[in-house]
């Protein structure tokens, strides 16, 4: 599975904003240069956003974009979803090797692997919220589930599970 441009661009853009939340409405022209991503590809992404209500957009002088909900509200496969329009390309169904080979009235034992992991990356993606993200990257690591890098290590005590105190149920 690869994570697209649309996609990690999205989540980007939509962590942005979360962070510039007090600030008012940003452009996309200010989000492209501060994180360094192709102004053109932002602002279709923002209105991929805004079209999908993630956020809201204000015209005029001191225009720009903002959250449309809270940071907390916002899951990371909304704005995956968003971008993206999905967050597991099901290749079977998006692009059938045959359409008696890949049709529903077809026994395929590989489909619910791939259906499986389709849900599973859906709920993991669910479980992560913008306000998450805002923490700092041990934080996140810890809250996920993933072992607290120390100086290019892992944490042995959260990587074996001791101490960790709000893993995401999905992942445990």
């Amino acid at each position: 599975m690869r994570i697209t441009t649309l996609a990690e661009y999205g989540v980007i853009c939509a962590l942005h904003l979360a962070k510039r939340v007090t600030e008012g409405p940003v452009t996309g022209r200010d989000i492209a240069a501060r994180e360094q991503l192709p102004v053109d590809y932002v602002e279709q992404i923002l209105l991929r956003l805004r079209r999908s209500g993630i956020v809201r957009s204000t015209r005029g002088a001191h225009g720009g974009y903002a959250l449309a909900r809270e940071a907390s509200d916002i899951s990371v496969r909304d704005v995956i979803n968003a971008a993206e329009e999905t967050t597991f390309d099901l290749h079977c169904v998006s692009h059938p090797v045959g359409a008696d080979r890949c049709s529903d009235a077809h026994n395929c034992s590989i489909r619910p692997v791939w259906l499986l992991l389709q849900q599973r990356i859906d709920d993991v993606l669910e479980g992560v919220r913008l306000s998450d993200l805002l923490m700092q990257e041990s934080e996140v690591r810890e809250r996920v589930g993933l072992p607290v890098m120390e100086h290019g290590k892992a944490n042995s005590a959260v990587a074996s599970g001791v101490g960790a105190r709000m893993a995401l149920p999905v992942l445990q």
